[in-house]
Formats: structure tokens, C-alpha cells, sequence
């Protein structure tokens, strides 16, 4: 089972993401907020719109943790050169994220401590 970090704004698409991610047999884990210690975790869904979120991706994406964004906004070249795993454009199928996500975590070889 992995932990996957959840960073949204809305806690309606929060608590769906939550779901998918459960449904995959995985961890959800909430993203506590800036400057807060974080758990070990194996990747991350992001919403790259908000600073906060573009912030924890450049931490995570130094430290070789799968990134992948959800986003109402269409993909910019300063976001793309996090070299995000994924980039899905809200709305988007479930399946879409259920297998980005697959996929990012099949590349992992273990937990990475962030924080």
C-alpha cells in the first residue's frame, strides 16, 4: 500500500480524489499545510494552480517523488518543466487518474521521507 499525498482546495475534490485512491488500495494522505513536517509518502496529487501547491511539487519533484496534477487550467511550460507524471485537466475520467497514478507508483522502488 502507498501513501499518497492529496494537495487540493476544494475539499469536495479533495474527498474524491481521497476515494480514488482508496478504491486503488492506497493511503490518501492530507496535505497539512505549508511548513509542516510531512509523513513519508510515495507520491502526490497536486493542483498546480494554487502557489502552494507548485511549491510542494518543485520540494517533492527534488527528491524524486511522482507528481501528478489536477488541474482546471490548461498545462503551462513553467508547470510542465516539474516533469509531472501526469497532467489531467479537471474534469477528467477517474480511470485517467486511477491509472497515472498506477503507473507513477510501478516506477517507485520505496517510500521516501518528506519533510
Amino acid at each position: 500500500m502507498a501513501r499518497v499525498l492529496i494537495c487540493e482546495p476544494h475539499d469536495d475534490i479533495t474527498a474524491l480524489l481521497e476515494l480514488v485512491v482508496r478504491r486503488l488500495g492506497h493511503e490518501p494522505v492530507a496535505y497539512p499545510g505549508a511548513g509542516a513536517g510531512l509523513d513519508r509518502v510515495d507520491a502526490a496529487v497536486i493542483e498546480p494552480g494554487e502557489r502552494e501547491g507548485l511549491a510542494l511539487a518543485q520540494s517533492l519533484r527534488t527528491r524524486s517523488i511522482p507528481v501528478l496534477f489536477t488541474s482546471i487550467y490548461p498545462a503551462e511550460s513553467s508547470v510542465l518543466a516539474l516533469e509531472p507524471d501526469a497532467y489531467l485537466v479537471k474534469p477528467f475520467p477517474l480511470y485517467a487518474l486511477e491509472r497515472a497514478l498506477e503507473q507513477a507508483l510501478a516506477k517507485q522502488p520505496a517510500a521516501v521521507a518528506v519533510g
